[in-house]
């Protein structure tokens, strides 16, 4: 069963496990345009890989695959990233039912809810909670 963890204590983790990783879903898009989360100071970096294509929203039928193929292996602690926290929640299910085991589902996402003028990442999520990101 994935756990859902907020930013902050994703973040918390990541410093103080160095085999942790946070893996972004987002889409090429939102990784450009709107940035990704920096882990300079774990000594890491997010590792990128789209759950779902845009525009067409086709679930990436190699996603567990490029898991591997990026290094990630079973018994490593994987927190999974989207805007909001649903991408997120079904890919860190997706890996788990593969085998990978912990996986965390990053709460609220990079950009979390949206605020009263209808934008994201001032109320919740990675950016509204302070952690370091760059674009």
């Amino acid at each position: 069963m994935v756990e859902n963890v907020s930013p902050k204590a994703s973040f918390a983790a990541l410093l103080a496990d160095p085999d942790a990783q946070l893996i972004d879903v987002r889409t090429d898009a939102e990784w450009q345009y709107v940035g990704i989360p920096d882990l300079r100071q774990a000594g890491k970096q997010a590792v990128l890989i789209s759950w779902q294509y845009f525009p067409s929203g086709n679930v990436n039928a190699g996603f567990v695959d490029e898991l591997r193929d990026a290094g990630l292996t079973e018994g490593t602690k994987l927190y999974f990233l989207c805007r909001s926290g649903v991408r997120s929640l079904a890919a860190a299910e997706a890996a788990e039912a593969a085998g990978f085991a912990p996986c965390f589902n990053v709460a609220e996402g990079f950009e979390g809810h949206h605020d009263a003028q209808g934008h994201r990442g001032t109320v919740s999520g990675w950016k509204a909670e302070g952690l370091p990101w760059r674009q």
